[in-house]
């Protein structure tokens, strides 16, 4: 798991900024007006996000369109399937144990 998806999305205007583009791709100006943070620090945002591949520009006539690149999202999401598949066996155990204690279930 890359450490640098994680910096870059640890910060709350970053992360907002991933939730804006997970609905549609969007220039730097409506970015900023939509988080109410001026343009330059939109900006020093969006690199961060680029740098750590969660986002990628596509020049169109005088503006930049940003949009989200799924794959970092995606490798994010299987890192954390491993954890959720042992918290979800986990629960289960604690589940059978619960029932076993309250009589609903035999001891195995």
């Amino acid at each position: 798991m890359n450490t640098q998806t994680f910096s870059a999305l640890a910060e709350p205007n970053r992360l907002a900024i991933v939730d804006l583009l997970l609905e549609e791709p969007l220039p730097v100006g409506k970015i900023a007006e939509r988080l109410n943070l001026n343009q330059p620090q939109a900006s020093k945002h969006l690199r961060v996000l680029s740098e750590a591949g969660l986002v990628e520009v596509q020049p169109m006539a005088n503006r930049r369109i940003y949009k989200l690149k799924p794959e970092p999202l995606q490798e994010l999401d299987e890192w954390l399937d491993s954890y959720r598949r042992e918290w979800e066996g986990r629960m289960d155990r604690l589940d059978d144990y619960l029932n076993v204690l309250q009589g609903k279930k035999p001891l195995n």
